[in-house]
């Protein structure tokens, strides 16, 4: 597949940047005409991924989030999601349902779930001390 079209984007880990983010990558994918299904399941993997960044990566301190997001010739959305936090020790027990860091802010411990449920893959890639990166991948128009 070919990418024929691309954007960076990098901000703030300030939780009202998760909106904005959201926005800019539906923006980015609404040449490809989505659904509106489509449209909200990215968003909402989208957000879920730019908050664990903000929550559990930098754990309210401040650093940068950074989204690269690209489409493929044939409609496949790609989009990563950064930050250069603490890092996740073992990613497999992280993406498991319920399993937080934050029990004490009352974390549902949803987020990969979540993610899982709305796009077609999702990878994780983590060290500790070093942030992690997840990459969220949807085609659109797979439904038709």
């Amino acid at each position: 597949m070919k990418t024929v079209n691309q954007m960076r984007l990098s901000f703030p880990s300030k939780s009202r940047n998760e909106a904005f983010a959201r926005s800019a990558v539906s923006a980015f994918i609404t040449a490809l005409d989505p659904t509106l299904s489509e449209l909200n399941d990215l968003k909402t993997a989208v957000s879920e991924a730019v908050t664990n960044c903000i929550v559990h990566g930098y754990r309210r301190q401040s650093g940068t989030v950074y989204i690269f997001a690209s489409v493929k010739d044939d409609n496949t959305v790609t989009v990563k999601i950064r930050d250069k936090g603490v890092g996740i020790e073992d990613i497999k027990q992280a993406m498991q349902p319920l399993f937080t860091t934050s029990p004490e802010e009352e974390r549902a411990g949803l987020g990969f779930a979540v993610m899982q449920s709305f796009c077609d893959k999702v990878r994780v890639n983590s060290a500790p001390g070093k942030g992690t990166t997840v990459t969220l991948i949807k085609k659109i128009g797979a439904d038709e």
